[in-house]
């Protein structure tokens, strides 16, 4: 069996429309009310239903506007802005829920270890252990700015600062003993002073006293997640992680990728099956193998649009940190002539849209390379399921994390379509076995 998990990138994204899903009018009234509690209630009820460990929520803070050195094209489109807080959306969700988790975005430059470690033990109580938290170090410049830096720090630093920020966040939901909390109201005593301690943090980053003023919740360490694949980002996350996400093109690099991650993590001391690996993929599922074709190929068509190279070029400066603004270089650029060394984002994304390219032009390349990959993942749900069994037995686990528009019409396909043949199969779980999102992971 695998595991499943669900991208939202919450906010105005969640419209129906989407750069990989091809053009045409809004439908439905997503563009609307992306901001109301109805699609986030339904969203949980359905993927639940479908048997999947958790729905990550995406979260970036501020308005984009590196490309033509403008916000127009993002606040035009709606390219990440406007977009809501994530973490009220965890007790929302799971209120309406009973086994799911849910993994809000939190940025280790936005959110001091403290507040963070306050927050998410608040929100494991309130959901009774079905939170997690996927820490991130923030790409650009901008988000570094809204949060009192001039700019943002390099990449590696970055990492060096995460690992130390998840440090003094575990070291203060460890702050309370076990058997600190007494609760004994004959006695008229709470919790024994003995077993609360300060945490006396001092490192490069970071200095905490401690100890945490609230109790350690049902998962006592919240479970982390990243999405890190260079290499700072993978020794996070074997160090680290309870789950971790990846862009991989296919199988074999799935397996290779997940392989690597478990050596690092077994280095480490941990227990590799501690760290499940979930591979983004946005697959296109019809009713049948010819109208999911037929699906994809309009898809392929629109890559090649005014409206999709766009979006193109405004993510590739998004996702070079800011640093470089693509819409300003001559598309007949050739890409090894364009300094991709001035970035300072995520450095193996824009690995994956240039690497082995360089005598192509950015013409060329903008109208081809999306950043996630389908993994073949194109039919009915019969044929897809098929498809995700025979790569998770090549990869050798743990899973897929799905990237779709949040529409109710692609939860239907993927809970009441997709679900039931993966289940015929025995390839997801029939039924929840743990009560937390960490023991819901280690099931199997």
């Amino acid at each position: 069996m695998f595991h499943m998990g669900w991208f939202l990138g919450d906010g105005f994204g969640i419209h129906p429309w989407s750069p990989t899903n091809g053009d045409g009018p809004w439908t439905g009234t997503n563009h609307l009310d992306w901001m109301k509690p109805d699609i986030h209630v339904d969203m949980a009820k359905s993927l639940e239903r479908a048997g999947f460990d958790y729905i990550l929520i995406e979260d970036t803070s501020m308005v984009e506007d590196s490309y033509n050195n403008s916000a127009e094209t993002s606040l035009r489109r709606g390219f990440m802005a406007p977009k809501n807080d994530p973490l009220p959306l965890v007790p929302l969700m799971t209120q309406a829920t009973k086994h799911i988790g849910i993994i809000p975005t939190v940025s280790t430059i936005q959110y001091p270890p403290f507040l963070a470690a306050r927050a998410f033990t608040t929100l494991d109580h309130l959901t009774e252990g079905r939170v997690g938290m996927n820490v991130v170090t923030s790409v650009t410049d901008r988000v570094a700015q809204n949060f009192g830096y001039e700019r943002h720090l390099e990449h590696d630093e970055r990492y060096e600062m995460a690992m130390e920020w998840i440090d003094v966040v575990k070291a203060l939901q460890n702050s309370w003993e076990e058997g600190a909390v007494i609760a004994d109201p004959y006695a008229g005593v709470y919790a024994d002073h003995t077993k609360v301690n300060p945490i006396e943090f001092v490192g490069k980053f970071f200095k905490c006293r401690g100890p945490l003023n609230t109790i350690p919740g049902p998962q006592r360490e919240v479970p982390v997640c990243s999405a890190g694949s260079s290499e700072p980002g993978r020794v996070l996350a074997a160090n680290y992680d309870d789950t971790q996400i990846a862009i991989v093109k296919d199988a074999a690099d799935a397996k290779a990728y997940r392989e690597d991650i478990r050596a690092r993590a077994a280095a480490a001391g941990r227990n590799p099956d501690h760290i499940k690996v979930l591979f983004i993929a946005t697959p296109t599922i019809a009713a049948t193998d010819a109208e999911a074709q037929a699906a994809y190929e309009a898809a392929q068509a629109f890559r090649k649009t005014d409206k999709a190279i766009e979006y193109n070029l405004w993510n590739m400066s998004y996702t070079s940190g800011g640093r470089i603004d693509f819409g300003a270089i001559d598309p007949d650029t050739r890409v090894g002539d364009i300094d991709l060394s001035k970035q300072n984002g995520e450095y193996t994304s824009i690995a994956g849209l240039f690497g082995g390219r360089e005598d192509e032009t950015l013409r060329e390349v903008v109208a081809s390379s999306f950043q996630v990959k389908d993994m073949g993942l194109i039919g009915s749900p019969s044929t897809i399921a098929d498809k995700m069994g025979e790569i998770m037995e090549e990869a050798g686990g743990d899973g897929f994390l799905f990237y779709l528009p949040t529409t109710r019409m692609n939860m239907a396909m993927i809970s009441d379509g997709l679900a039931p043949e993966l289940r015929r199969r025995g390839l997801i779980r029939e039924e929840y076995t743990g009560s937390t999102l960490r023991e819901n992971l280690r099931a199997f």
